[in-house]
Formats: C-alpha cells, structure tokens, sequence
C-alpha cells in the first residue's frame, strides 16, 4: 500500500481511507469508538490506517450490507467461538429470511398486476386470492384447522 499524506509508510490517513470506501470520516471515527477498528497513531496523534484495517472496514461493509447492526458486528468481531457465533449469527438469519418472504409475496403481486388480463386489477384471480387470505380470519396459534368435510354422493 501506498503512503497518504505524508504519513508513516504503507498507512492512509483517515480522509484517505473513508474516500476509498466512500465514507464520511466521522463513520470511522464512530466504528472505532465502538471498537471495530483500532488504528495506529503517527508522532503528532494523527490515526493512522494499515492493511488489516482496510479487511476490517471492508468487513464492517459486508456485514452491514447483510443487514448487520454495529452492536451485532462488534459482537462477531470479538468471537471466535463457533457456537457464539451462531448463536449471534441465527437470529439474524431468521430475520433475514422474513424479509426475503415478505419481499417475495410483494413481487408475486407486483408480477400479479403486470400479468393481469383484466382492465380493472380487482377482478384478476390472483389479487383476489391475496385479499382473501388477508381477510380471512386469523385463528389462534396453535388451534387446530377444522375443515368441512366434502359432501358425498
């Protein structure tokens, strides 16, 4: 890595590595009052960024874009315990996973209406079995679905 600024060899200086992940300054300064990263001071106090520190704000970024918190990613970074890990890890992916259902029920109506043959949206089948199931009441959880049997002939 190239010197920044005039500071110690193979160290960027904190405006040079926020402008290379496209961050404010005070981001940084914030993720290491929180203990994600832990630059090195030159003679005049000045933070000073090495190599492990780019992996770790790349780090921080991944995660985040996973839809991380900083307390979550604080609490990964100081772990190297598979099972803590997991146990920080699984209630994120659960959330995760919600919001990939919820996404892909909002994409089934999306495409429900640009496949819709129908002038008016409210007469397709497909907007009709969604409003039907939200308007269907909701029985208690745990309570048994009792359906009518069919008739016979």
């Amino acid at each position: 890595m190239k010197s920044s600024e005039g500071g110690d060899a193979g160290t960027l200086s904190i405006g040079a590595l926020a402008a290379r992940f496209g961050l404010a300054t005070h981001v940084l300064r914030h993720w290491e009052a929180m203990g994600l990263l832990h630059p090195g001071r030159d003679a005049g106090g000045s933070r000073r960024y090495g190599a492990d520190d780019l992996t770790r704000v790349a780090t921080v970024l991944i995660l985040k874009e996973a839809g991380l918190g900083l307390n979550t990613i604080r609490s990964l970074s100081t772990t190297a315990d598979r099972a803590t890990r997991h146990e920080i890890l699984r209630p994120a992916a659960e959330e995760l996973r919600s919001r990939i259902a919820a996404a892909q029920a909002s994409l089934e109506l999306i495409e429900g209406g640009l496949n819709c043959e129908y002038e008016d949206v409210t007469q397709c089948p497909n907007y009709r079995r969604l409003i039907a199931e939200r308007v269907r009441p909701r029985r208690p959880a745990g309570e048994p679905v009792i359906e009518a049997a069919a008739p016979t002939s």
